[in-house]
């Protein structure tokens, strides 16, 4: 558990600098995720060598993770939607989130997320914190504190649509992972497509 901690404190560190307002100006966001994530999850295969073997790469786990990120698209765009009707703020912060992208290669990006930033993601997010809180408690407690946490380092961004966003994004992922843990390699193609899809191809 110590290990995990340590772990947790790194993230919410790397996020803090990435998303804050306060210092997200000094660093490159997307060269700074990238190294984030690559970094947790080489972390992740220190304390854990043989994660990787739990994989399953098969048509089926490319087939649920297009359905998994399809549909977590479709739930953004509904949740979008709907927000900016209730909310002033919403669309402002939603542009400031796409903002992010501006002067960057598209290109450049697509290769980020798709073989860097989101399969990383998963791997610590859902691969070792869910898998490692899941353990210590129960698989339900994991679930709902691996999400929490998930969104809770984002907070440093003072955007309540970018939390908002990760909640409900680890919130359909860990649901994912709590039903079929096994299925680890679905939920990588899910959070690599679903990343290029709202940032890239389909904003919302």
């Amino acid at each position: 558990m110590k290990k995990l901690i340590f772990a947790l404190i790194v993230a919410a560190v790397l996020w803090t600098i990435m998303f804050s307002p306060w210092t997200a100006c000094y660093i490159n966001f997307w060269w700074m995720m990238a190294f984030s994530a690559v970094l947790l999850a080489l972390y992740t295969t220190w304390v854990n060598p043989t994660w990787w073997r739990s994989l399953k790469w098969k048509i089926s786990e490319i087939g649920w993770g297009v359905v998994i990120a399809a549909v977590l698209w479709g739930i953004f765009w509904t949740g979008n939607w709907i927000a900016s009707r209730i909310f002033d703020f919403a669309s402002s912060q939603v542009d400031s989130i796409y903002g992010m992208k501006a002067g960057e290669s598209s290109w450049l990006l697509a290769v980020l997320l798709l073989l860097l930033i989101g399969p990383a993601e998963e791997i610590f997010w859902r691969g070792y914190i869910q898998r490692t809180l899941s353990a210590f408690w129960n698989p339900n407690v994991g679930f709902i504190v691996a999400t929490f946490l998930y969104a809770s380092v984002h907070v440093a961004s003072c955007n309540f649509m970018l939390v908002m966003a990760a909640l409900v994004a680890g919130g359909v992922w860990g649901l994912c992972y709590r039903l079929f843990p096994n299925h680890l390699g679905a939920l990588i193609i899910s959070h690599a497509l679903w990343d290029v899809a709202v940032f890239l191809v389909f904003p919302i």
